[in-house]
């Protein structure tokens, strides 16, 4: 039997940390002048924070300095870590955790692939880090989804072919990063945004045994 493995974004899939960053960037924005909205945070789902901030400030027609860029990235992820300091168990987003544990007890391999560069700590925080074989965070690549650089590493990290593997996202961007890999697509959230991806689920609630035997035993 072929060997399967899958693969999961953090924010929004596993974990809502999306509010935290939304926190983080509004008293950024505010500082700077600019209108923030939670729909303009749409836009900051799986994008790097680099990006992010090159948004923001197209959004107030400011342009700065590296030096200053580099000094608004910081101050963002600071604030966005007092967050997620508080994090426990309670945030992980509904029957995530039965899914995990199904797919573990099946000696099935499992990575995270994660914009984020606070990923690892975040698992920990929620006691999810056990599971996963591997960990792709944005310390590990120099590729933004919608490129597929984050997905392949996690392939290569856990001994898959690309086209054996399971991506779960909740942003378009990652569903095309994982189509472009050549891996199946699940869409965690809203299915008019995440049409592109192969199946469609609001959460996890959803998902139950007999789809995942169906995507371990799925001849890509």
């Amino acid at each position: 039997m072929k060997n399967t493995g899958f693969i999961f974004d953090l924010d929004g899939v596993i974990v809502d940390t999306a509010g935290y960053h939304y926190l983080a960037w509004k008293k950024l924005a505010d500082e700077l002048g600019i209108e923030f909205t939670e729909e303009d945070n749409e836009q900051f789902k799986g994008v790097s924070r680099q990006r992010c901030l090159e948004i923001l400030l197209e959004m107030g027609n400011i342009e700065v300095e590296p030096e200053q860029f580099e000094s608004w990235l910081k101050e963002k992820n600071e604030e966005y870590l007092t967050y997620i300091g508080k994090m426990d168990e309670s945030e992980i987003l509904p029957d995530v955790p039965k899914v995990l544990k199904y797919l573990i007890e099946r000696n099935i391999p499992m990575a995270l692939g994660s914009a984020s560069k606070n990923a690892a700590p975040i698992l920990e925080k929620v006691k999810l880090k056990p599971y996963f074989t591997s960990i792709v965070d944005g310390n590990a690549v120099t590729k933004a989804k919608p490129d597929p650089e984050v997905f392949l590493i996690a392939a290569k990290d856990l001994g898959v072919d690309p086209k054996h593997c399971i991506v779960f996202e909740d942003a378009l961007a990652g569903i095309q990063a994982a189509n472009t890999a050549g891996m199946i697509s699940i869409g965690i959230g809203d299915p008019e945004i995440l049409a592109e991806a192969n199946f469609n689920f609001r959460d996890f609630t959803e998902i139950d045994n007999d789809f995942l035997n169906e995507l371990i035993n799925l001849e890509n």
